[in-house]
C-alpha cells in the first residue's frame, strides 16, 4: 500500500486538508471549482486552485524521478 510519498495535500471545500495518492489522478479540471478524477472514477473537488494542484502533482513527479525518464517527456531523440 502506497504511503505518504505517495500524497499530495489538498483542501476540501469545507476547509479540512486532506492526503491525496498522486498515483491515481486521472484529470484536474476546473468547473468552476478544481475537481480532480481518479482513475478508479472517483471524483474530489477541492479548495485548491488548478494551478496548484497542477503544481503539487509535477513537483510529486519529478520527487520520484518520474519526469526523469526521457520517454516519459516525449523526448525520442534520448537515449
Amino acid at each position: 500500500m502506497p504511503g505518504p510519498l505517495h500524497m499530495i495535500k489538498l483542501t476540501r471545500l469545507n476547509g479540512k486538508a486532506f492526503m491525496l495518492n498522486a498515483l491515481y489522478i486521472e484529470k484536474v479540471e476546473s468547473f468552476p471549482d478544481t475537481t480532480i478524477t481518479l482513475t478508479t472514477g472517483s471524483k474530489y473537488v477541492v479548495l485548491d486552485p488548478i494551478d496548484e494542484v497542477n503544481r503539487r502533482i509535477i513537483d510529486f513527479y519529478q520527487s520520484v524521478q518520474l519526469l526523469a525518464n526521457p520517454h516519459i517527456r516525449g523526448e525520442e531523440n534520448e537515449e
